[in-house]
C-alpha cells in the first residue's frame, strides 16, 4: 500500500515537472494570451455582478447596501405576464427559423459553390455573397423595406408583373408574414458569410477521396453526400451546438428596424420586451430578470445540445 502511494505521489511529481516545462517554454504564448483574458473578465464576466440587480427594488443612485432586496418578486412578475409568453412565442419562432434556414442555407450554398470549377466565377460569387454581412442593419432593413414597398417595390412589381397577385401586398403591415422577412432578410444577409467556415473545411479534405471515387464512378452528387458532407461533419456540430445555445438571442435590430407597431404582436421580442418594458420604464430591476431567464435557459439549451450531440455522435464542444 505504501508502495502504490509512493508511485502516485512519484507520478504526480513527474506530471507536475512536465507540467511546468511547457510553461517555461510557452512562456511568450502565455504572456501574449494575458490581455485577452483580462478583456474576457472584465468585459463578460465582471458585469455578472450587474445580476444583483434582479433581487432589488433597484434605485440608480443609492449604494449597493442601501438598496431593497426584494427576492425573486420581479421573477414572479415576469411569469405572471402574459405579454411574456407572446414575446417568447415570437423569439422562438424567428429563432427556429433561423437556425434551420439559417444553418441549412449556408450549407448547400457551401456546397453548390465548392463544384464551380471556374475559380474567376467561384471567387466572384463568394465576394459578392458575402458582402451583405458589413453593411449595418441600419441599411439592409431600409433595403429590405424599400423592395418589398407597395409603392415601386420590386417585389410587388415582380409579382404583379407575373399577375400571381391582383394588387399590390402590404408585407410590412401583415403581422403573420413578418417572421419570414426577417428569416429571409437574415439569410440574405449572412448566408456568404456563414459559408466561409464551411468552404474552409471543405478544402481540408483529400482530393484523393475524390479523385478515388471519381474511378468508383461516382457522380457530383455522390461526392457531395459520401465525401464532402460526412468530411465537414465536425465543423457542421459545433456551430450548430453554438447556435442552440444562442436560440434565445436572436437579437433585437432587425426586429427593432423591420417592425412597426401594425406588427408588434408578432415582432416583440425578449430583448425588445427588456429594453420597453425595463429600462424605457425605469424598471432596471424587471429588465435585468428578464435577461437573467434568457441567459440561463441557453445555457441549458448549450449543455443539453452539447450532451445529446456527444452522446450519439461523439462531437462535441466541451
Amino acid at each position: 500500500m505504501k508502495a502504490i502511494t509512493l508511485d502516485r505521489e512519484a507520478a504526480y511529481r513527474q506530471t507536475n515537472k512536465k507540467t511546468w516545462k511547457v510553461i517555461k517554454n510557452q512562456k511568450y504564448l502565455f504572456f501574449m494570451s494575458i490581455p485577452f483574458v483580462l478583456w474576457v473578465f472584465v468585459f463578460q464576466y465582471l458585469p455578472l455582478w450587474g445580476w444583483t440587480m434582479a433581487f432589488q427594488k433597484y434605485r440608480p443612485g443609492v449604494g449597493f447596501f442601501e438598496q431593497k432586496w426584494v427576492g425573486l418578486e420581479h421573477f414572479r412578475a415576469l411569469f405572471q405576464d402574459d405579454h411574456f409568453y407572446l414575446v417568447l412565442r415570437n423569439t422562438l419562432a424567428m429563432s427556429l427559423m433561423g437556425l434551420v434556414a439559417g444553418f441549412v442555407v449556408p450549407i448547400v450554398f457551401a456546397l453548390l459553390l465548392n463544384e464551380v470549377r471556374i475559380q474567376a466565377m467561384k471567387r466572384f460569387v463568394q465576394t459578392v455573397s458575402y458582402l451583405p454581412h458589413f453593411v449595418s442593419w441600419v441599411v439592409a432593413a431600409g433595403i429590405v423595406t424599400k423592395m418589398l414597398s407597395t409603392d415601386g417595390g420590386v417585389v410587388n412589381d415582380i409579382l404583379l408583373g407575373l399577375h400571381l397577385i391582383d394588387r399590390p401586398i402590404q408585407f410590412m403591415a401583415e403581422g403573420h408574414l413578418f417572421w419570414g422577412i426577417v428569416t429571409g432578410a437574415d439569410v440574405w444577409k449572412e448566408t456568404g458569410w456563414s459559408a466561409i467556415i464551411y468552404l474552409a473545411a471543405m478544402a481540408g479534405i483529400g482530393p484523393e477521396l475524390y479523385e478515388a471515387a471519381r474511378v468508383d464512378g461516382a457522380s457530383r452528387w455522390r461526392q457531395m453526400w459520401h465525401i464532402t458532407l460526412p468530411g465537414i461533419r465536425p465543423t457542421i456540430i459545433v456551430l450548430l451546438i453554438m447556435s442552440i445555445g444562442h436560440l434565445l438571442g436572436t437579437g433585437f435590430e432587425k426586429q427593432f428596424l423591420l417592425g412597426n407597431h401594425l406588427v408588434i404582436d408578432y415582432s416583440e421580442v425578449l430583448d425588445l420586451y427588456a429594453l420597453n418594458y425595463g429600462l424605457g420604464m425605469g424598471r432596471y430591476s424587471f429588465g435585468t430578470a428578464i435577461n437573467i431567464f434568457n441567459s440561463v435557459i441557453s445555457l441549458l439549451l448549450l449543455f443539453a445540445a452539447n450532451g445529446i450531440f456527444k452522446r450519439f455522435t461523439n462531437e462535441s464542444i466541451m
